[in-house]
């Protein structure tokens, strides 16, 4: 208890006026109060007026004050409680009174003047857009009820002004007026919010002092946010970079002529194409860091800046000015290892990679210590033996001259054990279809690579947000084991299609459903029906296609990715049919048909050599093709069969389904049907056509690959080849008009009658690079296809993934082996966007230009749209 005098007493009162806050104890009739002799009174009542919004029994809790209690009158008990209430943030005005006083004992009445409360949404000016309206008041976060106080304006002010400030309105005004709610009560206000944003403030010039070992432009680059705005003026003083370059022309001097040209046109030449110039002080913050983790990359240790300055250079542009210190570039010379005894020194330096003499480089040094995204690290070397308890700390030594001296410490800790795995978050998926993809397993040695492994299969079946996608590892150092956790988080991945495309001179409409994660084990349980029974992994897929009574085609398959549930053999069936006609009905003598109609049943299973992301699949087909007065093929009528066997190897390590970084795709195929005709004594030169294609024959080779380098952040590069080549077993038969190669526009073109491939190259209208005959197409046997995308991505929310590309292209087709140039293609460039809806799948509009005319098809090149579904066009 604070003992209390007259000094204290008068300071007390002073910090309560010069606070804002009134706390008085009045006097009565009966006496006066001695405010230099405090004296103990039992407080026999204390009573709440002013409150209106507040209740009354909390305002006494509040307060700290207690009836029948003895406290001392003036003291710290009843200036505590004036603070109490007052750091609420409700009330601009508290005052205690003695409203009585017999003796020792008194009445005290606590008034309490309310902050008014908000009694609706923030009003704008009619200025501010409605984006910016529906962005502030998110921002704000006031409500009907909030209170409003010098506080809650001074900070609702400061919002909006850096709001305005982070797109470039440096100048904005914003100003905040209180308006009492007249049809509530006087303590129920407004608030109305104005804002003149005045003109854009842009960077005008960023001013480089004390660089000598990068040049400004450098610096300038790794400033990914900060830019100058675009000028051009590169003829200012131009004569005195002639005068300069003129006098070193006599001199050996080429070098400086080019350096001097570089940094005359950086100050007077400036593009500004992708990124806005405006000033934000959190991303100048940043780039400032950027700058330094630069020289520091370069092995400048002690690079600094010294000092930088933002200021205004007339009202609508900002000049900055750093001034920067590199100091002395070292070098790395004597690294010395402490604690090792799992594997000697010459093998950790073999997977460090760093020498005596190279450049010091801490992000370097770091990245081959721990988490090294391009190859292996120290770290990973002994995390991938179960040394979970690893750690590895690199101490500088000794510094002599421009040298420095390494000692890296570690710490092996024993070998973990897992204990348990479990899964967080699946909602729908079932259990085991998770933990049969996790590669960490009970009782194994802890392996950092295969729980990076196991995110990216997890990833693979796009039942799950890839970017939330998390492991949760939780060490028992006691017992030396660890528990890993995987928590996902459910995406739809079912997906509807609903198309349109153009073929025979009509629309043709395109429905199908695709259930990507059903379950036939829960078909016959009622409550599994949501609208399908799903969460063990399968797929069913159903599609229709039709542009009324001349084409329909239906077509229907099933897969399960884990037949028998134990390993992960792949088993998929599928039927199709589908008829074409001229549109009359069957009994029309006229009429012209064909009806096509198969089966056909697969395995795949994953592979572990070469490596185990290899996996080997089989499918055995049948097609029957039946012909009635058709008068596109070399025969009219007759019925076609196909048997065929196909086996495709193919290597996926994309890190994500969606929007890949990293990675590559390869698939190589043959499809082989009997060789009928070799074990025929038939003379197959002398027969109909009719008769020569009744069994089919044919070999078939596909080879794909496809690469995802990231450049910069989440900017990707994609290369593509595709090769395909159908080929004969006899001369004399020649390979048949079924299964050939049609290449342009977008893969949706019409339909894909006749087993032929639709294959996509944009920039040039549907099947457009394709043989014809008598004006005809009559697909290709042999293509190939380059492209080259470059990829950004605008959004990589699972529910709404964006991103926009740009492409160069080249392709051909040829009708024989003889005419195959793989040099000889079609060229085309453009820019396009893909949108990943759950529902909906990949989605995807381009542009493109073609480079090469056609002969006898003048407008298939130039400018041409396409509208892509689930990367058909690739």
């Amino acid at each position: 208890m604070i003992k209390w005098n007259k000094f204290s007493g008068t300071l007390l009162l002073l910090f309560l006026l010069t606070s804002g806050i009134n706390a008085q104890v009045l006097t009565n009739p009966q006496g006066i109060i001695d405010y230099s002799n405090p004296k103990e009174y039992l407080v026999k009542k204390i009573t709440i007026s002013g409150n209106h919004h507040t209740d009354t029994s909390i305002c006494k809790l509040l307060s700290g004050l207690n009836e029948n209690e003895k406290i001392l009158i003036p003291g710290e008990r009843t200036s505590k409680a004036v603070q109490n209430l007052w750091k609420q943030g409700i009330f601009d005005d508290i005052k205690i009174t003695a409203t009585k006083i017999e003796g020792d004992n008194i009445w005290l009445d606590i008034h309490l003047s309310e902050h008014p409360r908000l009694s609706e949404a923030p009003m704008f000016s009619s200025n501010v857009k409605k984006s910016d309206v529906d962005d502030i008041r998110e921002l704000l976060d006031l409500n009907r009820g909030d209170f409003v106080n010098n506080h809650v304006i001074t900070r609702s002010k400061n919002a909006i002004e850096k709001y305005y400030i982070d797109k470039g309105f440096y100048n904005v005004e914003v100003k905040i007026k209180q308006i009492p709610d007249t049809t509530q009560n006087r303590y129920m206000t407004k608030l109305y919010i104005e804002v003149e944003k005045n003109k854009k403030v842009k960077i005008n010039k960023i001013r480089i002092y004390g660089n000598g070992t990068l040049a400004g432009t450098t610096i300038k680059h790794k400033m990914k946010k900060t830019k100058e705005r675009t000028y051009i003026d590169p003829f200012r003083d131009i004569e005195k970079l002639v005068f300069q370059s003129v006098k070193k022309v006599f001199k050996p001097d080429t070098i400086s002529i080019i350096d001097n040209a570089k940094t005359f046109f950086e100050n007077r030449l400036v593009i500004r194409l992708f990124k806005s110039a405006k000033f934000s002080e959190e991303d100048y913050n940043n780039d400032k860091i950027a700058i330094i983790d630069k020289y520091n990359e370069m092995g400048y240790r002690d690079a600094k800046l010294i000092s930088d300055s933002v200021y205004k250079a007339g009202d609508r542009y900002l000049n900055i000015d750093i001034h920067i210190n590199e100091g002395t570039r070292y070098y790395f010379r004597n690294i010395r290892w402490v604690g090792n005894t799992k594997y000697t020194s010459a093998q950790l330096d073999a997977i460090l990679r760093i020498g005596k003499g190279d450049v010091y480089n801490m992000k370097v040094l770091e990245s081959n210590l721990n988490f090294n995204q391009s190859g292996l690290d120290i770290s990973s070397l002994y995390m991938d033996d179960g040394y979970l308890f690893f750690s590895a700390t690199p101490v500088e030594v000794a510094v002599i001259g421009d040298s420095i001296d390494l000692e890296i410490r570690l710490v092996e800790g024993k070998q973990a054990y897992i204990n348990k795995v479990s899964v967080r978050g699946n909602t729908k998926t079932n259990d085991h279809v998770i933990i049969r993809e996790i590669r960490s397993k009970p009782g194994q040695l802890f392996n950092r690579s295969d729980i990076i492994r196991t995110t990216r299969e997890l990833a693979q079946l796009k039942y799950f947000d890839p970017e939330k996608i998390t492991p949760d590892i939780q060490p028992n150092p006691n017992d030396g084991t660890v528990d890993i956790e995987y928590v996902v988080e459910e995406t739809s991945s079912d997906q509807l299609e609903l198309s349109g495309g153009w073929g025979m001179g009509r629309i043709i409409g395109t429905l199908g459903v695709s259930f990507n994660n059903f379950s036939t084990r829960r078909f016959f349980k009622k409550d599994a029906w949501h609208p399908l029974p799903s969460g063990d992994g399968q797929k069913l897929s159903i599609r229709a296609q039709s542009n009324g009574s001349y084409y329909q085609a239906y077509n229907a398959s099933f897969t399960e990715p884990w037949l028998g549930g134990k390993k992960p053999n792949a088993f998929s069936i599928s039927g199709y049919y589908s008829v074409q006609t001229n549109g009359l009905t069957k009994t029309d003598e006229d009429r012209e048909s064909i009806i096509i109609s198969g089966v056909s049943v697969g395995l795949g299973r994953r592979l572990t050599w070469p490596d185990d992301y290899f996996t080997i699949y089989y499918e055995a087909s049948f097609r029957n093709y039946q012909l009635t007065n058709y008068s596109y093929f070399s025969y009219t009528s007759g019925t076609s069969n196909n048997i065929n066997a196909t086996v495709t190897l193919s290597r996926n390590s994309i890190d994500a389904p969606i929007y890949p970084r990293s990675g590559s795709e390869f698939l190589f195929s043959l499809q082989m049907t009997p060789p009928y005709s070799l074990f025929s004594s038939k003379d197959y030169s002398t027969l109909e056509a009719s008769e020569k294609y009744k069994w089919i024959e044919y070999h078939k080779w596909k080879f794909n690959t496809s690469w995802f380098v990231k450049l910069a952040g989440n900017l990707v590069l994609n290369t593509r080849t595709k090769f395909g080549f159908l080929g004969l077993y006899n001369k004399n038969i020649g390979i048949a008009p079924f299964e050939r190669y049609y290449l342009g526009g977008d893969g949706l073109s019409g339909f894909a009658l006749d087993g032929r491939e639709l294959i996509g190259l944009r920039g040039y209208s549907n099947n457009s690079v394709t043989p014809k005959m008598d004006g005809s197409y009559i697909g290709g046997t042999i293509y190939n296809k380059y492209s080259l995308e470059l990829r950004y991505p605008i959004s990589l929310n699972p529910m709404a993934t964006v991103f926009v590309l740009g492409f160069l292209e080249a392709g051909n087709t040829w009708s024989k082996f003889n005419n195959f140039d793989p040099f000889d293609v079609k060229r085309s460039a453009g820019l396009g966007v893909r949108i990943y809806l759950p529902m909906f799948g990949l989605l995807g509009l381009d542009w493109g230009y073609g480079f090469d005319e056609i002969p006898g098809d003048p407008g298939a090149n130039k400018g041409q749209f396409h509208f892509s579904i689930n990367q058909s066009i690739d």
